[in-house]
């Protein structure tokens, strides 16, 4: 669409509803950076268009920019107060800045204005932190079992309901509520867990160590970033926290710039391609070097300029070779969590886009199989590149895996990294409340209670079942 859309604006520049189209198709794609300026454009020949304010405050939040993206959301609600959505907009950039008792009152806003808003619910839910009350649960009840609600507010509302009978210690409901809400996900995907499964082996073929030894000293060799990377919910927003409290160190946000150059050399597919490792053998060193160095350039947007950031971004693990190749310097964190707990909080949780592997619980047990199995791979053909952080681990030594941590970076210890709780800054992902708090091991083994429901989960675990 990029590619169409710019020489039909360049042509025709005041084509505004193309604009716009340019601008939606930009934020798709990550390109925060021209999204605004092409937002910007539009602003000033369409002050009062709602369509493209909302967007240009979504646009300032991926930007890091929370403080403009408050004031152009409570500029919107001026002149649409009853606007549902705008105030769980507004909801999640408090809540990205820390601001918990604004974020609650935002989405409680936003569910008077919509009593059936299951996004707002789940946005309460997904504090993690916050009990809802015997009201709220009546209610979540009494719209969740209307026939004519929407099929995502529904969802929406049995992922919240599964998290606040979980808190009431209510498991049996609960697991039906989760189950309810992922088979109502799953619904239309196209995932397939066995071509995933190809996909790793194609890589793990591809991907020799005499494949790297070839490719000694390619690519950009930028030492600055940081990757984190594993299984979502596998406490990789804790390590982010923990590096990000370092003086020399600054955390940015789940960046798609790896991902994205994935899909260029790929058929495009986000799971599953078998196509993309095969593309590996054929790239240069030249197009390495280039393709690191566009990454740095790509990426400062998002910095402020400490020497190192971070990227987190957990399915990463799928791209160690490429990112290897194009930034051999790089330092590589996996975060590694217990199988049965990084799988149930995966189950657990209702993501807004991407992970269709975490809708179903046989699903997710290969999904957690292929990444030890590709894991695993990479400690053979390029020891000592990633380093390994299990969580619990940090529960248990959180100094030592501190000091482990910062030494793989090549950083000096600071205490501020243990006291990661204190630090100030913008956390964009689900555990943004739990990694505010000191240390606590309330997810270890939540798994348990829902035992007698989790047999499709071990079966495909196996072993690593324990």
């Amino acid at each position: 669409a990029e590619v169409l859309l710019d020489p039909l604006l360049a042509r025709e520049p005041g084509y505004n509803s193309a604009r716009y189209d340019l601008v939606l198709t930009l934020v798709d794609l990550h390109k925060h950076q021209r999204a605004r300026e092409e937002a910007e454009r539009l602003m000033a020949e369409e002050p009062r268009n709602p369509g493209v304010r909302v967007t240009h405050a979504g646009i300032l939040m991926a930007l890091g920019d929370v403080a403009g993206s408050i004031e152009r959301y409570r500029q919107l609600l001026e002149s649409m107060p009853r606007d549902a959505e705008l105030h769980q907009s507004l909801g999640h950039a408090h809540k990205t800045n820390g601001d918990t008792a604004q974020a609650i009152e935002c989405y409680r806003r936003a569910i008077d204005c919509r009593p059936d808003f299951g996004e707002a619910y789940w946005s309460l839910a997904n504090m993690k932190t916050y009990l809802f009350t015997a009201a709220e649960l009546a209610r979540m009840r009494h719209y969740e079992a209307q026939p004519q609600i929407q099929h995502v507010d529904r969802y929406h509302l049995c992922f919240a309901l599964g998290k606040a009978l979980e808190d009431r210690g209510e498991y049996a409901e609960s697991f039906a509520c989760y189950a309810r809400g992922n088979a109502l996900k799953k619904e239309g995907s196209v995932y397939r867990p066995a071509a995933q499964e190809r996909a790793v082996r194609r890589q793990m073929d591809i991907c020799t160590a005499e494949f790297f030894a070839a490719r000694r000293d390619w690519g950009c060799p930028e030492a600055a970033p940081i990757f984190v990377l594993g299984l979502p919910r596998a406490g990789s927003t804790l390590l982010e926290q923990i590096l990000a409290s370092h003086s020399q160190v600054e955390g940015t946000m789940e960046l798609a710039n790896i991902p994205r150059l994935v899909g260029s050399l790929g058929s495009g597919q986000q799971f599953g391609d078998t196509h993309y490792p095969g593309v590996l053998p054929q790239l240069t060193a030249e197009q390495c070097r280039e393709f690191g160095e566009a990454y740095i350039r790509d990426t400062r947007v998002y910095r402020r300029g400490q020497p190192h950031f971070i990227d987190k971004m957990p399915n990463n693990f799928r791209n160690i070779a490429l990112i290897h190749l194009i930034l051999p310097r790089a330092r590589i964190i996996d975060a590694r969590r217990d199988a049965l707990d990084c799988c149930f909080s995966n189950f657990k949780q209702l993501y807004a886009n991407g992970h269709p592997f975490a809708y179903d619980l046989e699903d997710i047990g290969r999904y957690y199989r292929a990444y030890v199995e590709l894991m695993d791979h990479w400690e053979r053909v390029l020891p000592g590149r990633v380093l390994r952080v299990r969580h619990e681990d940090v529960l248990e030594d959180l100094e030592g895996s501190v000091r482990r941590l910062l030494a793989h970076c090549d950083l000096p210890f600071e205490e501020a990294c243990v006291q990661f709780h204190r630090t100030a800054r913008r956390v964009h992902t689900a555990s943004a409340e739990q990694v505010r708090r000191p240390l606590n091991r309330d997810g270890v083994g939540q798994w348990r209670p829902y035992e007698p429901w989790l047999g499709p989960l071990k079966q495909a675990l196996g072993p690593l079942a324990g």
